[in-house]
């Protein structure tokens, strides 16, 4: 078989490869809004999502929209180079965004997808220029389009942000919190407003493309010849000769349709107004984001055969000879592959569990109410957490005191957050005049920008309106604040890695396919395999910590604070033991996998017990009056709960260490004692572990006295070892790894017993 037929097989099926982790990331874009104000039930708003892309895919043109726009000239390149630039492209595609996916961060497809074609291109042209006299790197680059790229990522990224911000400011201004009073008199009217602006977005983003729609507004044309039309016009042309038209027709018509339906159906305008807006994204992210994708392998298979006919018709032709004229135009996609994208993009939007991730990133940084956040706090947020501080401060003096109480009426959430606080877990992120807003922004921000020509991303765009809105509606708190603002940068931050990583990755790959040739190929496919698959680990072992942390949310609301606590408790003096035995094992074997397994699950069991002090207020705030009392005891369990996990680590680092620096193993004497200690431990919290769970304190003086003998047979160790090094018969290392081992146990014991009684008192009080 053509060695090239293969190279578009693979192709093919990492362009699917492609599109399933594309969509698994920019599905942020279209459903962060509806997700987050809970705009309908999940089928619901999937559906409409699903109906928006398989619309954008088959309207789209599939053309290879980053080679017509001139990222480099293929014109000036030889089919064997451009397929492997090709080739380079989509495999540094899959790598780089399944990693943004599995840590959950939005990034641009787009850009990643134009800043690879521009790396592997540089990287076959600096070889040409090294092999070919008289040209330079802008012969075959076009450098001018990159940086016109750039510029427009940082323009779009304050606009979004300042513009999500002013209007929301002013929309909450007028509906404030309690906004469903003024829908009867104001909804169909804002409804009107919204509508017409996705419409409009539909028109010039999501169709501006579409072959078929411009033979739509042809036939149009040829209809009405003679008429209002006199010629026959694309779509593009016709929204620009008619816009204001259209956009007074659509105002009008939806305000009369809204208010209709309000009054005949009481349909809910918001609910209308978020659905569409979703169906609006969906469709553009469809019809001209995710075509790029498709776009690079379609070129490939146009490559090929544009090669094979001529090749037919001259024998002197090679693939190292042919330079590629042919590709430099449209590449225009059958509607078969379109509807194919459009199916494996519903499947995984349906499907993907790192979708869900890369979203909830989202809703975290913009959700209204406060809680455990996601991010930490970095030094610039402070000081533009302190410098606002100090602007709102001074803002507050000069500000008369009318204009602040009506500000502070419009913006006060008391009855909001009562309401929220009865929904519970069914409560939305944010309500439906913030989502409404982050569509209906969003959809201006990028008809204006591609009505002008301006390279912009959807998801820089749609997260940067929603971090405005999240910011007006004033969702970043005292609290939150500084985590929110943290989280901002780090994805900001992570966008021009994107660009950066986008193009070195893509730049390292083509330089080895260059050198390597087809055996190249073979291995970095078999690469991105296994770095998909390790991700998809991280991802899954990611997820299950936050299933266990819902798990544990949905325990304190079902069963109750007692059971959730006893289930929790319980849940790790289990994983403690388990980690016990593993450490020991690990280290008398000397066994620097079991070693490095138990202190990767004692690092998780520390995890688990900071994120149970974190959720520590919520926890008491759902305490009856009558627990109150008892209240503080709590506490101080989940606090030497934590302390035991400090302990347990302090066990096995140096443990691991000991057995991976090759240190000396420990003696026969050592590994006798310390197995009897581990004996001991192990029984010991297996004993506090049954009366916690079977609430038997009865069997409390046991456990004490059972402390006692280990309190006694910690001293004892200490001497034989102590005898041992005057004997000489112990290394230093293993002397001071035995040491540690045995005072983090009595400390480890100390703890255990504290929260032994601590947890007594807690329960006696809830009787």
């Amino acid at each position: 078989m053509d060695i090239y037929l293969i190279l578009i097989v693979i192709l093919a099926a990492l362009a699917a490869a492609d599109l399933i982790i594309g969509v698994s990331n920019d599905a942020v874009n279209f459903l962060n809004s509806a997700i987050g104000a809970k705009a309908g039930s999940f089928k619901t708003i999937m559906t409409v999502a699903a109906l928006g892309i398989i619309l954008g895919a088959t309207f789209s043109s599939g053309m290879m929209e980053v080679a017509r726009k001139g990222i480099f000239h293929p014109q000036y390149f030889y089919f064997s180079e451009i397929m492997m630039i090709f080739m380079a492209v989509m495999l540094t595609d899959i790598i780089l965004l399944d990693t943004f996916n599995t840590y959950g961060m939005p990034t641009s497809t787009t850009v990643s997808i134009v800043f690879e074609l521009l790396g592997a291109a540089v990287a076959i042209a600096l070889f040409k220029i090294g092999s070919e006299s008289g040209e330079n790197l802008s012969h075959y680059i076009n450098s001018g389009k990159a940086l016109m790229i750039i510029s427009g990522i940082l323009l779009s990224v304050v606009v979004s942000f300042f513009s999500g911000a002013i209007i929301q400011f002013i929309s909450r201004s007028f509906f404030s919190f309690d906004f469903k009073k003024k829908m009867k008199y104001w909804g169909a009217i804002w409804g009107g407003i919204a509508i017409t602006a996705i419409t409009y977005f539909i028109l010039i983003k999501g169709l501006k493309g579409s072959a078929y729609a411009g033979n739509i507004m042809a036939e149009i044309g040829d209809m009405y010849r003679g008429s209002v039309l006199t010629e026959a016009v694309t779509l593009k042309q016709w929204v620009k000769d008619y816009g204001i038209e259209i956009i007074l027709a659509s105002f009008v018509g939806w305000t009369v349709i809204l208010q209709l339906l309000y009054i005949i159906f009481k349909i809910d305008i918001m609910r209308v107004i978020v659905l569409t807006g979703t169906f609006a994204l969906a469709m553009a992210f469809a019809g001209n984001d995710l075509v790029n994708f498709i776009g690079v392998p379609l070129a490939a298979v146009a490559s090929y055969q544009d090669f094979i006919t001529q090749a037919a018709a001259d024998a002197s032709i090679t693939p190292d000879n042919f330079l590629m004229n042919g590709i430099g135009g449209k590449v225009p996609t059958p509607i078969v592959y379109l509807i194919l994208a459009g199916l494996i993009m519903v499947v995984t939007l349906w499907t993907s569990k790192k979708a869900k991730s890369v979203i909830k990133t989202s809703l975290n940084l913009s959700r209204q109410d406060e809680g455990e956040e996601k991010f930490g706090a970095s030094p610039i947020a402070r000081s533009l957490v302190r410098s606002s501080i100090d602007i709102s401060n001074t803002i507050e003096k000069i500000t008369p005191a009318p204009i602040q109480a009506f500000f502070n009426r419009k913006f006060d959430q008391t009855n909001y957050k009562r309401e929220m606080a009865l929904l519970g877990d069914e409560a939305p992120a944010f309500d439906m005049v913030r989502a409404s807003v982050n569509l209906v922004v969003a959809s201006i921000v990028i008809s204006i920008a591609t009505s002008y020509k301006l390279p912009l991303s959807t998801t820089y765009v749609t997260f940067m309106v929603a971090m405005g809105t999240s910011l007006a509606d004033r969702a970043w708190g005292r609290e939150s604040a500084v985590f929110r603002i943290t989280g901002v940068l780090s994805v900001i931050l992570g966008w021009f890695f994107t660009a950066m990583s986008a193009f070195i990755v893509a730049f390292l790959v083509a330089t080895f396919l260059h050198y390597t040739g087809f055996i190249g190929v073979g291995i970095m496919v078999l690469i991105v395999l296994y770095l998909v698959y390790k991700s998809n680990k991280t991802h899954k072992r990611n997820t299950s910590k936050e299933d266990k942390s819902h798990k544990h949310h949905k325990e304190l609301i079902t069963e109750g604070v007692i059971a959730s606590c006893n289930n929790n408790i319980s849940e790790t003096l289990t994983e403690i033991t388990i980690a016990i035995n593993k450490i020991f094992d690990g280290l008398i074997k000397e066994d620097r996998k079991i070693l490095k397994e138990a202190n990767k699950e004692v690092i998780a069991l520390n995890l688990e017990a900071k994120t149970l002090k974190k959720k520590m207020p919520r926890t008491i705030e759902k305490l009856q009056k009558e627990d109150i009392e008892t209240g503080h005891f709590y506490v101080q369990v989940l606090d030497y709960l934590r302390e035991m996990a400090h302990s347990l680590t302090f066990i096995s680092q140096p443990s691991y260490e000991h057995v991976e620096n090759k240190h000396k193993s420990l003696t026969p004497e050592q590994i006798e004692d310390l197995q009897n200690l581990e004996k001991e431990m192990v029984s010991i919290i297996k004993e506090v572990t049954d009366v916690i769970v079977n609430n038997s304190y009865d069997q409390e003086h046991a456990i004490l006295e059972h402390q006692q003998r280990i309190m006694l047979l910690i001293p004892q160790l200490r001497k034989n070892q102590v005898k041992r090094i005057k004997n000489e018969q112990a290394s230093t290392k293993a002397s001071l790894l035995y040491f540690s081992i045995i005072h983090e146990s009595k400390n480890l014991l100390l703890h255990m017993i504290n929260l032994l009684k601590s947890h007594r008192d807690f329960m006696a009080g809830q009787k």
